[in-house]
């Protein structure tokens, strides 16, 4: 890509696909530019750090990752909508783990941070997969705290490629979601509030 093409948004996008093909982890900006054809300087007129470029990249995740959940979920209650979002989630995991990566290990910076909108949409859209359940509202967040704990390290397991017995990880991961549909019908059943 010629330098005169780049913007702050094709270099974050560059930035996404390139963690996604060789993690997270080993980012760097003169990968980057590498990819892109240019001089490592030749970026920062772009992003202002490695740390900036990564919390954009973390911001596009995301917001993907919400969307993701949103259109799965839409129009689903209850067990449907737990099963559609975990599985939404589980595939975003498996298909963009770099940059799913970025999301996890980014923290707002301050009170104007896009990620703070984008975290807050992510929130929403488990709080929707929980809608169904009609939890007491002191639940909520256990719910989805739980929620997260249990798809956020199945996921990451998977795609790291940490499930190494000779079964079915779809049955397993099947088998988590009933599981999951199972405690949270008990706990709206004994929800000492109304409903």
């Amino acid at each position: 890509m010629p330098r005169a093409r780049l913007t702050p948004q094709s270099v974050t996008e560059a930035g996404a696909a390139l963690v996604d093909e060789i993690g997270f982890e080993n980012l760097s900006m003169g990968l980057l530019a590498e990819r892109l054809g240019v001089k490592t300087p030749a970026l920062y007129k772009h992003v202002t750090s490695q740390a900036d470029l990564a919390h954009r990249i973390a911001i596009v995740a995301m917001t993907e990752f919400a969307n993701a959940i949103r259109d799965a979920i839409q129009g689903r209650a209850g067990s449907d909508a737990l099963a559609a979002g975990a599985q939404a989630m589980r595939t975003y995991v498996l298909e963009h783990p770099g940059r799913y990566k970025a999301a996890d290990a980014a923290r707002p910076t301050g009170p104007v941070d896009p990620l703070i909108p984008a975290i807050e949409r992510v929130v929403a859209s488990w709080a929707a997969m929980l809608r169904g359940y009609r939890l007491d509202s002191s639940q909520e967040i256990h719910a989805v705290r739980m929620l997260r704990s249990a798809l956020h390290g199945f996921s990451t397991q998977e795609a790291a490629g940490g499930f190494r017995m000779d079964a079915s990880v779809d049955d397993s991961f099947t088998w988590m979601i009933n599981f999951l549909d199972v405690g949270l019908q008990h706990a709206a059943v004994s929800s000492p509030g109304d409903r």
